[in-house]
């Protein structure tokens, strides 16, 4: 016998925030799972975004300090470490995550948020992402089916090396009214424009968003100050 409760959920929307869920035709998402076939791309930056782009950039979510971000780099300095592109959090503090000792005074006392992309990087993330593409008003949108709160069931689902993803609909400005919509929303994992000229990727497991684009995106995102970003390849590790 079973003995745990099952988390109650509620019917899933038709609208996540202004975002449509698509209840038919799959089609934008196939692309996905063709790049997909033929490797195993697990646990690489490109099995969370795509393979295929000409060049992919990390996006690091940051720590924080009485509610202000805190950059990583910062962190590693101030733990007497330095910050390489694909270091994780225990390689910066020098700690397991779920370690006793929490935090450094005065330089950190939050962790870097688990998770999809969270909406202040979002938002800072959006006008750049719109620059480099031609259809910011027409994107598509992946989102977990197994975030606990919703029953996504009447919905089908596509499948990517992680998880099975819903899709959803709309301009690039949408992207982040989930939250206005209910805070607790997650933001979606995966988000690309129609003309597929980049995609941006995150999961539940990661602290960290990673975008795969042309030369000319990722060279902006590497040099925008107020995001915190590294140079990855497709083959990478993702944390």
């Amino acid at each position: 016998m079973d003995d745990y409760p099952t988390m109650r959920q509620n019917p899933a929307p038709d609208l996540y925030g202004r975002l449509r869920v698509r209840s038919t035709d799959l089609a934008p998402a196939r692309w996905l799972g063709e790049r997909f076939e033929g490797r195993d791309h697990s646990r690489t930056v490109a099995g969370v975004v795509a393979p295929g782009f000409d060049a992919y950039v990390r996006v690091l979510h940051p720590a924080w300090l009485d509610e202000r971000p805190v950059r990583w780099r910062d962190v590693a300095a101030a733990h007497g470490r330095t910050m390489t592109p694909n270091a994780d959090w225990r390689e910066v503090t020098g700690r397991d995550r779920y370690g006793a000792e929490y935090g450094l005074p005065g330089v950190w006392d939050e962790y870097p948020a688990e998770g999809p992309t969270p909406p202040d990087i979002a938002e800072a993330l959006i006008p750049v992402l719109a620059r480099h593409t031609r259809t910011a008003d027409q994107c598509w949108f992946g989102l977990w089916d197994g975030y606990g709160r919703w029953d996504f069931s009447r919905f089908p689902t596509f499948e990517t090396p992680y998880r099975d993803e819903v899709l959803l609909e709309g301009p690039l400005s949408y992207a982040v009214s989930p939250v206005a919509w209910d805070e607790f929303a997650e933001l979606p994992d995966l988000w690309w424009p129609r003309d597929r000229a980049w995609c941006l990727g995150g999961d539940v497991d990661l602290v960290s968003t990673y975008v795969g684009g042309g030369e000319a995106l990722i060279e902006e995102l590497l040099a925008d100050g107020e995001l915190e970003t590294h140079r990855v390849a497709a083959g990478d590790p993702v944390h």
